[in-house]
């Protein structure tokens, strides 16, 4: 708790000052650029990998950076609610949807019943991913370890992006080119992030 409040009071003292201005300008309103759907993993920083400031990105993040498709529904929906509204309220340019490498919601896909069930709603969640896992093991060989788990979050990416063109009101911007779709997948031990590419079917390297 102590590094929490230790943690404010440096940023009340220094990150604040330094961007006063800003902080001023965003205080009745807001106009981010990007929709970045990210894994709730604490290794992942938004801002830090993308170099942005407040105000720039509107950050939805759950397990596994996943996106359920899209559904008329009277439950509480809070990954599908902060994209309609980030879309229709705030129109952003840009929709990111961000995995990464060592991903542990990815990895749980894989886990047992028997370990699943002790978290009932991981295992709700990770319903989302039933097709990944299925492209997954199409493609996989040997069964590697480290293969699968490359496979997975990289599929994922390709496959809740997928998901996002099922919502009519971004199909519609998207066609017209008022909206862009990313897919990012960031390497925690090296800082490299790449990039979906949607002629090639591959991640590159971004420069």
């Amino acid at each position: 708790m102590q590094k929490l409040l230790d943690g404010m009071i440096r940023f009340r003292q220094q990150d604040y000052i330094e961007h006063k201005n800003l902080f001023s300008q965003l205080k009745r309103q807001q106009q981010p650029h990007t929709l970045f759907i990210a894994c709730s993993d604490s290794r992942v920083v938004p801002e830090m990998i993308t170099k942005t400031l407040p105000g720039d990105l509107f950050v939805v993040r759950n397990i596994a950076n996943m996106v359920p498709p899209y559904r008329e529904t009277q439950e509480y929906v809070a990954t599908t609610s902060a994209i309609e509204y980030a879309v229709k309220a705030l129109k952003v340019e840009n929709i990111v949807v961000c995995g990464h490498s060592n991903c542990g919601g990815c990895a749980a896909m894989y886990l047992s019943d028997q370990v699943l069930n002790e978290w009932p709603d991981t295992k709700k969640w990770l319903e989302l991913a039933t097709d990944v896992k299925k492209k997954v093991m199409e493609h996989l060989v040997d069964n590697d370890e480290y293969m699968r788990e490359w496979l997975t979050e990289q599929i994922n990416i390709v496959e809740q992006i997928k998901h996002l063109l099922t919502y009519p009101y971004i199909i519609e911007k998207y066609l017209n080119k008022e909206l862009d779709i990313l897919g990012f997948y960031y390497m925690i031990e090296t800082g490299e992030v790449f990039v979906f590419n949607y002629e090639s079917g591959l991640f590159e390297l971004s420069n």
